[in-house]
């Protein structure tokens, strides 16, 4: 693999003509927030149990066991699901596809609030998996028909960073909605699930609108622009003489070793999402101040995010961006072990979220660029699902461990094990490059 070329002060990569800058630009404005913004709700619409979970557990019965199976339900059907939507957005189209998945996500965000028990809290999660196994995969694709290598690290990074800024606002939006308890004879549980959802319907609409299915069908892109930009992503396309067959993909050591390094960023951030609420609670506090709390760390990867991505891209180095922010995470997280202060504990949960959204423009970058134009659709949510495997398992028994040992710094071994293991795969993945 090729570094990417280097960048200027600016952050534009050197050479660069007043065509590329300006098209660049314009391709940024258009497509990139508008994704974020729908990520930053689908995002909340995932994590926003663990915030429920202070009011919910107790209204519906859910013990850390049953919550931790039904959490890690989510990650089963975007699992089975994440192939089979990069597949049929390819064939239906990025506009259409994404607008459909974005108004269903709205809809399995609103069913959250009509959750009555275990059973439903399970049916719900692994519906709301499924849904988003269509979006996320998809969008990430979706980018990469738009930017060349060289930017990817940075603007995967920039659609990526919605996932702390979910967080980061969310957690004392959702704490402070966990204030209208018995307003409406909801719960206050209640009223966050749907507020919260509403938003995503305006998205979906918005969505077939506002996302066209590739360059040459963007009316504010002029002819010389598109005519750049397709000779630009052309000559990066690697040489295919045939397509993959999927097994061969799944089977790829590339892909696995790939996967075994995003599962354990998956795993720490999603785990954390859900059960970090619950972690600083335990401490005493009110909903209100683990509300506030929650964001800080959330807050901090979301900076780190950014910067390690510009980082990255101005370097053109993936793998060692991505090898050590994983090891940061698996070594903060052994420190709780050896602490039981509430302080300690915040800065701990901030050292592991710095290290778990740092990875994210670099690691996806990577992937990419291995990746043909034939295999990017199968490989890229393949190395997704596969991920989100370890994520369904580190989500499992987080709960079950809590439930049996009623310790927190016991229940998150399991991903500082997945955090040393991803990080050495990737180093492996390195030295077998180098060879």
């Amino acid at each position: 693999m090729k570094p990417a070329p280097a960048a200027n002060p600016d952050g534009q990569p050197e050479g660069v003509t007043a065509l590329e800058a300006a098209t660049i630009r314009q391709i940024s404005i258009r497509i990139v927030p508008f994704l974020i913004v729908c990520y930053f709700f689908a995002f909340i619409s995932r994590t926003n149990a663990g915030l429920a979970a202070l009011q919910m557990n107790q209204d519906v019965g859910l013990a850390p066991a049953a919550f931790g199976f039904g959490g890690s339900l989510f990650f089963v059907s975007y699992t089975l699901c994440g192939i089979p939507g990069n597949l049929a957005m390819v064939r239906v189209g990025a506009r259409l596809w994404l607008g459909l998945m974005i108004v269903a996500l709205s809809l399995t965000s609103l069913a959250m609030a009509l959750v009555e028990g275990a059973n439903s809290f399970y049916a719900v999660r692994f519906l709301l998996g499924a849904v988003e196994a269509g979006f996320f995969p998809g969008a990430v694709l979706y980018l990469t028909y738009w930017f060349p290598r060289a930017y990817r690290a940075r603007i995967i990074a920039a659609f990526m960073v919605a996932i702390p800024l979910s967080s980061f606002l969310g957690s004392p939006l959702s704490a402070a909605l966990l204030g209208l308890e018995g307003r409406g004879g909801l719960h206050g549980w209640q009223w966050m699930f749907l507020l919260e959802a509403l938003p995503i319907v305006l998205l979906g609409a918005m969505a077939f609108f506002l996302l066209p299915d590739s360059p040459a069908s963007a009316r504010w892109l002029r002819p010389d622009q598109v005519r750049w930009l397709a000779g630009r992503l052309a000559a990066e396309k690697k040489v295919s003489i045939q397509r993959v067959p999927l097994w061969k993909v799944l089977l790829d050591g590339r892909v696995l070793l790939l996967s075994l390094g995003y599962a354990a960023a998956s795993a720490a951030s999603n785990s954390l999402s859900l059960w970090q609420p619950q972690i600083i609670q335990s401490f005493g506090l009110t909903n209100a101040q683990t509300g506030l709390l929650n964001a800080v760390p959330f807050g901090l990867g979301l900076v780190a995010m950014i910067v390690w991505g510009r980082h990255s891209d101005r370097t053109g180095e993936r793998l060692l961006s991505t090898a050590l922010p994983l090891l940061l995470c698996a070594i903060s997280l052994s420190l709780t072990l050896v602490t039981n202060s509430l302080p300690a504990t915040v800065v701990i949960l901030c050292l592991a979220l710095i290290g778990t959204y740092a990875i994210k423009g670099p690691f996806w970058a990577l992937a990419a660029d291995w990746m043909s134009t034939e295999t990017a659709p199968t490989g890229i949510a393949a190395i997704n699902t596969l991920a989100h495997v370890a994520t369904f398992g580190a989500i499992y028994l987080i709960g079950a461990i809590k439930s049996s040992t009623g310790s927190y710094p016991l229940a998150l071994l399991p991903l500082v094990v997945l955090g040393i293991a991803g990080a050495s795969g990737l180093l492996l993945m390195g030295r077998r490059k180098e060879a």
